[in-house]
């Protein structure tokens, strides 16, 4: 057991909370209206209990060195094991430019609204955020970590509850609907598939939940324990995004909501009417350094996960030198390099909620495909006899259940990941379901290479 401090309860509840609870997925998810109410429940159930579980008993399984990588070797081989950190880094890769697009899309309020539909204020806004972070962390620059959940907090759990509490006296007020709440509107049609692409949304809303799990060995009696506080901090992530989204619905017409800054159109919509427009530029920048804040973590953890493998010799030795800072700086750059070349790709789509869209489902496949090999690994390193801090319980019974609802979860997220949207319009159906079935191929296939460069380097 580890000498570091016990962390308590309501910290460990704090930390899954902050860890996952996030604004930017909100106008994403309002565009279903109605039947995003039962997305959410569904998600939780299918994908949001599962991945903690599984990644706290993986945890606790391999409590000094967890990770994707060893839990994925553990019970496949290194190659497997090579497989998922690559994913683990290329998803979040791809995944850059749509919190970049969010805080692009937020920033113009101070500004000029009308820039979020802008695709070269998008662009430049995009690169110049990240190459301007990236350069920070080349020269050492890190904001300590208490300031860092600071912002992330201020800035997202205090817009968060401010919006809700803003839509209930809007609804108080009389104010219509934008859409209807009734048992048939929540409950989607299986006969309009389309309708079950809010799956790419609000299973987005949760990813990340593993990373709970290297939590376990500094928790006092996890085997009760964590159980309370994975269903505590669900309970409270699964409030706030399902009334936030429900928040921005129920103002702002579908047709109307724009994925980069929807959280902005209503909250502008909302100090207009209650006369607080003079709170517009406090909250532009309140969301956007929580963003920030939010994202500094994410942008050297990849790197790290790189440098794991390379120590397995997976990555030529010349991309992970270490500059005098510490820092992968290749490998910082090459990120920075291939975020600004997924920038482009909005030149070639038609709008900017299509280039948000398209990123986000692309993001979301890759990562579900590192979740199906979590999964399977966690059902298959039970057998390992070893003493474990934690485990699912309900012996192998509970722990098939978990399995399995987690691997519907994500393998149907994969598939309607390759149906284009009814309320964005990303052009033709056909091109859609082709650049996502190619994007996922293209950026899968180095991870075959550097498993095959590996194996040809033992030799």
């Amino acid at each position: 057991m580890s000498s570091r401090a016990k962390i308590s309860f309501f910290a460990l509840v704090l930390l899954i909370i902050s860890a996952i609870d996030s604004n930017r997925n909100l106008p994403a998810s309002a565009i279903f209206g109605a039947p995003l109410i039962f997305f959410f429940l569904f998600s939780a159930v299918f994908f949001l209990f599962p991945s903690a579980l599984v990644a706290a008993e993986l945890s606790a399984t391999f409590p000094e060195e967890g990770g994707i990588y060893h839990w994925v070797k553990a019970a496949f081989g290194e190659s497997f094991g090579m497989l998922a950190i690559w994913l683990q880094w290329i998803n979040t890769i791809v995944w850059y430019p749509t919190i970049l697009t969010f805080i692009a899309g937020t920033l113009a309020y101070l500004f000029d609204p009308t820039l979020m539909n802008h695709k070269i204020y998008m662009i430049s806004a995009i690169a110049s955020i990240f190459w301007g972070l990236t350069l920070a962390n080349l020269f050492g620059l890190r904001i300590s970590s208490t300031i860092n959940t600071i912002f992330a907090t201020a800035g997202t759990v205090f817009p968060m509850l401010f919006l809700i509490v803003l839509a209930s006296f809007w609804a108080a007020s009389g104010h219509p609907f934008q859409i209807e709440i009734s048992a048939q509107a929540i409950f989607p049609s299986l006969a309009k598939i389309d309708t079950w692409t809010a799956l790419q949304a609000v299973m987005g809303s949760f990813l990340g939940m593993e990373l709970s799990g290297v939590h376990i060995a500094h928790i006092p009696h996890p085997q009760r324990t964590f159980p309370k506080a994975i269903l505590l901090s669900s309970v409270y992530i699964l409030g706030t995004m399902l009334f936030g989204s429900l928040a921005i619905a129920v103002v702002l017409p579908s047709s109307q909501i724009n994925l980069a800054g929807g959280l902005m159109q209503v909250f502008d919509n909302f100090f207009q009417v209650f006369g607080l427009g003079f709170l517009v530029p406090c909250m532009t920048l309140l969301i956007v350094i929580g963003s920030i804040g939010g994202m500094i973590n994410w942008l050297i953890s990849p790197a790290k996960g790189l440098l794991q493998a390379a120590q397995y010799g997976f990555l030529p030795k010349s991309l992970t030198k270490i500059n005098r800072h510490g820092v992968a700086g290749r490998i910082l750059i090459g990120q920075a390099v291939l975020v600004t070349l997924f920038c482009f790709l909005l030149l070639f789509l038609p709008s900017v909620n299509a280039f948000y869209w398209f990123l986000t489902a692309l993001s979301n496949s890759l990562y579900m495909l590192m979740y199906v090999l979590m999964f399977l690994a966690g059902y298959r390193l039970r057998a390992k006899p070893v003493q474990r801090i934690f485990q699912i319980p309900g012996g192998r019974l509970g722990l098939f259940l978990v399995i399995l609802l987690g691997l519907i979860g994500s393998m149907l997220t994969i598939l309607f990941g390759f149906i284009p949207p009814e309320h964005i319009d990303v052009g033709s159906s056909a091109r859609y379901t082709l650049m996502i079935a190619a994007g996922n191929f293209i950026l899968i296939l180095p991870s075959l290479f550097l498993i095959l460069h590996k194996k040809i380097a033992t030799k």
